[in-house]
């Protein structure tokens, strides 16, 4: 398949400004392949980093290119790689870690401290026509799973992650806060693994419409509702066996707690503003809660990838807008402007 010398990438020159270039193709080393990117989705955090610049430690220097949500198609492979081929449809897992730390050792490679992941400042991402990236993390797709759901196979790792963390199994209630996409991952990820029972909390009406849409038991809107008078009234007085906190809320997450049944576990996954939150601690302690965290995702995706192909997963239900990447500027100037209506946003590049 002939490659270009050119492509087009989405560069990020400023606060909230992107603009279309050319660039080079990279050409990939041995063990890389080059893939042509199809679909990418827009991520809350490519947002973040659009807006405001920075997530914590990690500030922008512009030129900069957002997008780790990828999905596409092999072109070109190193010479090294042998378990996949041109035409090959994959998923991107976007960090490259070392392999050799301690935590990269036990398995648990998400924590390394010297990752390399798409866009996240240095690193540029891949809202771009081409990328050559490491073939190990370069998933085949079955025949029946889109490039497209490909994309959305990064989100979905990390709701099963949370799910995963949060010890999910059947005959548990869960409360999951925020329906955003993670939200909604998470939900899916939830119901796949057996918890039949969940609750979804949000403001915006139509996230909580996608919720319902997509399997919840519930949605309380808690703008207009007392969350946890109502999380008690739907759970006969009892509390909730796992929470699951997305919204990156001190609100919620104090919420969690005071809904919780004694002996839950909550998972904490959206990052506040700040970085730091008062709570209810004491109410915790009484309880006896257990709190995980989680940090990305680890040795997720080909556990992703079959929840989608056998169907018991239906990852493209969760997008509610599609964009050219001609149109970058106005796809992350809607998503950040319009957060109650799009729900979930993807690039398709080619």
């Amino acid at each position: 398949m002939a490659v270009k010398m050119k492509m087009k990438t989405a560069v990020m020159t400023d606060l909230q400004k992107v603009e279309i270039q050319e660039r080079e193709v990279p050409t990939p080393k041995s063990d890389e392949v080059l893939v042509k990117v199809e679909y990418v989705g827009i991520c809350g955090s490519d947002l973040h980093y659009y807006e405001s610049g920075r997530i914590g430690d990690f500030i922008v220097e512009t030129p900069f290119v957002l997008g780790h949500e990828a999905g596409g198609t092999v072109v070109e492979v190193g010479e090294n790689v042998k378990h996949l081929k041109v035409g090959d449809r994959v998923a991107l897992e976007p960090g490259k870690t070392c392999g050799k730390c301690e935590f990269c050792k036990q398995g648990k490679y998400n924590l390394c401290k010297d990752v390399v992941f798409f866009a996240t400042p240095p690193v540029d991402g891949v809202f771009q026509e081409y990328v050559a990236h490491e073939a190990d993390l370069c998933f085949k797709l079955p025949e029946n799973v889109s490039t497209m759901e490909g994309a959305l196979i990064e989100p979905l790792a990390v709701g099963m992650h949370a799910a995963n963390q949060g010890g999910a199994h059947l005959g548990q209630t869960a409360v999951v806060t925020g329906a955003g996409c993670i939200g909604l991952v998470t939900l899916l990820s939830l119901k796949a693994m057996g918890v039949s029972n969940v609750i979804v909390v949000d403001i915006m009406e139509k996230r909580l419409q996608k919720a319902l849409e997509l399997g919840a038991t519930a949605v309380i809107n808690g703008k207009e509702e007392d969350t946890v008078a109502r999380i008690m009234e739907l759970t006969g007085g009892r509390g909730f066996d796992l929470g699951i906190e997305t919204a990156g809320s001190q609100i919620t997450a104090s919420q969690l707690i005071k809904g919780a049944n004694k002996g839950a576990t909550i998972v904490f996954v959206g990052y506040s503003a700040s970085g730091e939150m008062t709570l209810p601690i004491g109410m915790a302690l009484d309880k006896e809660l257990t709190f995980k965290t989680v940090f990305r995702y680890r040795n997720i995706y080909p556990m992703a990838i079959d929840a989608v192909a056998s169907g018991k997963i239906n990852i493209k239900d969760i997008v509610t807008d599609y964009f050219e990447l001609d149109d970058i500027q106005n796809a992350l100037d809607s998503c950040v402007k319009n957060k109650a209506d799009i729900v979930k946003g993807v690039i398709k590049v080619c």
